[in-house]
C-alpha cells in the first residue's frame, strides 16, 4: 500500500528533472574538457569512505556536515563525502606519488547533514580542481585563473574576485603568543566581525600595545588594492611572514590584473575561511545576483601528510548544479530538436532512425496503442516516407 505523501523528499535533497538534467550534464562536459585542456586529469573518489579519510585537513571544520554510519564488514566509521577534497589529496599522496606537479580535477554529489543558511540543498554537486606539488604564487595564480575561465564558461559575467591570506591571521597570532583558547575566541570574533567583542578580547589578553593595535584594526582591513599599501604601513614592525603574505597578494593581484585587466578585486585580510584547513591565499568569486560566493578555494599545504606524504597544494571547487541554474539564467537554453517516428514494421525506417540516432540526432519512436503523439511529447520534427524514403519534416 502506498504511503501517504510517499513522493516527498527530506528537507535539502533535490531531484533534477530531465531538462535541468541535459543542461547541467552538457555543462559538466564542457567544464572537465576545459580542465582537460588545462592538464587537470580526472578522478572519481568513492561516495562513501573511512571516517578518518574525510576528516583530514577541511574534514575537522566538516565533522557536523558528515554523516556517519558503521561498517557492517569491518566494525570501523564511515562517513558519507560532506567534501571530495581530502580524497583527492589522498589520491594524489598515497595513490600517485609523483614527484612533479600534479593537476587533478573531480566532479560528484556530496551531502550535507546541515543546509547552508542561504542555499538550502544538502547535496550539491561539488566540482574542482586541485594543483598540488607547487609552493609558488604562481600555481596560485593558475587555479584562480582556471576558476575565472570555469564561470566565464558558464556565462557568467561581472565576476568579482576576493582575496585573504589566513597567514596574516596565524603569524600575528604566534608574535602575540596567544594561547589555543585565546586564539580560538579571537578567530571567532573576526568572523563575525564583531568590533565591540573584540575590543572586549583585546582588553582581557595580556599582549604587546603593537599587536593589539593591529588585531583591532584586522576587521577593517577590506577594500581594494590601496587597502595593501596601507597594511604594510600598519605592519611595519610585525612578524616577517604577516609582510611575506601581504608581498603573495600584492603579487598574486598583479598577475590577475594583467591576465584578466577589467577583473573586480578586493581584499579582505580578516578573511578567515577554512583557517584550520587553508594555510596561504584564499579567494572567493562573487556575483551581483547571488548573496553567496559561487566558487572558492585556497592553498592547503601539507594535506598529504596523514596519508604519507606532505605536498604543496592549492585548488578551487564549485557547486555544479548552483552554476547549472546561474548559467541557464544568464543563456536561456535552446529548445533541442527532437524526432518523432511512427511505429511500421518497415526496415527502410528502422535503418533511416539508426542513421539519424548516430549522427546525434534524438528520435522518439512510436509505441503501439500508446496516449499522445508527436505534440504531446514536445517533438519538433516527424520521420515521413516521400518516394519511398523515410524524411524528416519540421512540424507545423
Amino acid at each position: 500500500m502506498q504511503q501517504k505523501d510517499s513522493w516527498l523528499l527530506p528537507d535539502g535533497i533535490d531531484e533534477v528533472l530531465p531538462a535541468e538534467a541535459k543542461h547541467l550534464e552538457n555543462l559538466r562536459s564542457k567544464l572537465l574538457t576545459l580542465f582537460s585542456c588545462w592538464g587537470y586529469e580526472l578522478v572519481i573518489p568513492p561516495f562513501i569512505d573511512f571516517l578518518d579519510s574525510l576528516l583530514t585537513g577541511s574534514g575537522h571544520d566538516l565533522d557536523l556536515q558528515t554523516f556517519k554510519l558503521t561498517d557492517q564488514i569491518s566494525g570501523k566509521m564511515l562517513g558519507i563525502r560532506a567534501d571530495m577534497t581530502p580524497q583527492v589529496a589522498r589520491i594524489d599522496a598515497h595513490n600517485l606519488k609523483h614527484e612533479c606537479p600534479t593537476r587533478l580535477c573531480y566532479v560528484g554529489t556530496i551531502l550535507h547533514t546541515r543546509g547552508d543558511p542561504l542555499e538550502k540543498t544538502r547535496s550539491p554537486m561539488q566540482i574542482g580542481a586541485e594543483l598540488y606539488g607547487h609552493q609558488g604564487a604562481e600555481s596560485d595564480v593558475e587555479v584562480i585563473c582556471l576558476m575565472l575561465e570555469t564561470l566565464a564558461l558558464t556565462g557568467l559575467l561581472d565576476v568579482h574576485l576576493d582575496l585573504g591570506h589566513v597567514g596574516i591571521y596565524r603569524a600575528l597570532s604566534k608574535q602575540a603568543g596567544l594561547t589555543v583558547q585565546q586564539e580560538s575566541e579571537l578567530f571567532d570574533v573576526l568572523q563575525r566581525k564583531a568590533r565591540p567583542e573584540l575590543a572586549e578580547l583585546m582588553e582581557s589578553y595580556a599582549i604587546a600595545p603593537d599587536l593589539k593595535a593591529i588585531l583591532l584594526k584586522l576587521p577593517e582591513l577590506n577594500g581594494s588594492k590601496e587597502l595593501l599599501a596601507h597594511a604594510e604601513t600598519l605592519f611595519a614592525h610585525a612578524h616577517a611572514d604577516v609582510k611575506a603574505a601581504l608581498a603573495d597578494l600584492a603579487a598574486i593581484a598583479e598577475q590577475l590584473a594583467v591576465r584578466f585587466p577589467s577583473l573586480a578585486i578586493s581584499f579582505d585580510l580578516a578573511e578567515l575561511r577554512g583557517y584550520h584547513y587553508h594555510t596561504g591565499i584564499v579567494f572567493a568569486a562573487f556575483i551581483p545576483s547571488v548573496g553567496r560566493e559561487i566558487a572558492r578555494g585556497g592553498r592547503y599545504d601539507n594535506i598529504g601528510a596523514v596519508f604519507g606524504r606532505a605536498r604543496a597544494a592549492t585548488g578551487f571547487s564549485a557547486d555544479l548544479k548552483l552554476l547549472s541554474a546561474l548559467s541557464k539564467q544568464s543563456s536561456p537554453v535552446a529548445p533541442r530538436e527532437l524526432i518523432y517516428a511512427p511505429f511500421a514494421n518497415d526496415p527502410a525506417l528502422t535503418e533511416a532512425i539508426r542513421d539519424l540516432r548516430a549522427t546525434q540526432r534524438a528520435v522518439v519512436q512510436q509505441l503501439p496503442g500508446q496516449i499522445g503523439g508527436a505534440s504531446e511529447l514536445a517533438c519538433t520534427a516527424t520521420l515521413v516516407l516521400e518516394n519511398h524514403l523515410w524524411v524528416v519534416k519540421p512540424l507545423a
